[in-house]
């Protein structure tokens, strides 16, 4: 920990290990600040590394980057889980391995770092842990159709279903209402309008694409 960022007021380390199991003060509030830190400056992050991606791309990943399994994942290379303070309930059902627990925590951390040491040092900071994460991502050439289609094929899981729900204009003009719909892993449906039905199509697939990001982590192409 100490080789990213040292605190000056290590109370504020201390709150931003604090589980809410443990009592108040804990770091929920920490929590908070640092999801809309982390949103902020890795979607910066991405405007830079990205400049032709629009804001659907960044907006996938950005929640790649950020989901809890991601920010989890990152939390554990750091070795967070050793520094949490949990209450006894969490202590015995291993907390500190918990996903959730440990994505929180280091949202909180990134809050404590910017309370501590100011916009441009949490800048710093994000940085350095995800610039690494920022290059390996690849933006897919495939549209939005086939990348869902793949995602859901890969799980196992039923493939999506679009459905013709209207449409309306002058006849040099049509536009068309496309619904796209899943069950599973989450059920999820999004409504998209276009000037053709295959275009209106793959918006509903690009909007289901980025709630499954949301929900599940962004589903790779």
């Amino acid at each position: 920990m100490h080789s990213i960022y040292r605190f000056r007021d290590p109370s504020l380390a201390v709150l931003a290990f604090t589980h809410r199991s443990a009592g108040q003060p804990n770091n929920e509030r920490l929590e908070f600040l640092g999801d809309a830190l982390l949103g902020a400056l890795v979607g910066e992050m991405l405007f830079s590394a990205h400049p032709k991606a629009n804001e659907g791309e960044l907006s996938r990943l950005r929640a790649q980057l950020v989901s809890g399994n991601a920010l989890a994942a990152l939390a554990r290379e750091l070795e967070l889980g050793d520094q949490l303070q949990l209450g006894p309930g969490e202590l015995k059902s291993g907390g500190f391995r918990r996903d959730s627990i440990l994505a929180d925590a280091l949202e909180a951390l990134i809050a404590a770092i910017y309370l501590d040491g100011g916009f441009d040092t949490c800048r710093d900071v994000v940085q350095q842990l995800f610039a690494p994460r920022v290059a390996a991502l690849r933006r897919s050439s495939k549209d939005a159709k086939t990348r869902l289609q793949e995602w859901l094929q890969a799980a196992g899981l039923p493939l999506p279903r679009y459905e013709l729900t209207g449409s309306h204009g002058e006849a040099h003009a049509r536009i068309f209402d496309v619904a796209c719909a899943i069950d599973e892993p989450v059920a999820i449906r999004s409504e998209a309008s276009a000037g053709s039905r295959r275009a209106a199509e793959q918006d509903a697939a690009e909007s289901v694409l980025e709630q499954l990001a949301i929900e599940r982590g962004t589903p790779s192409g």
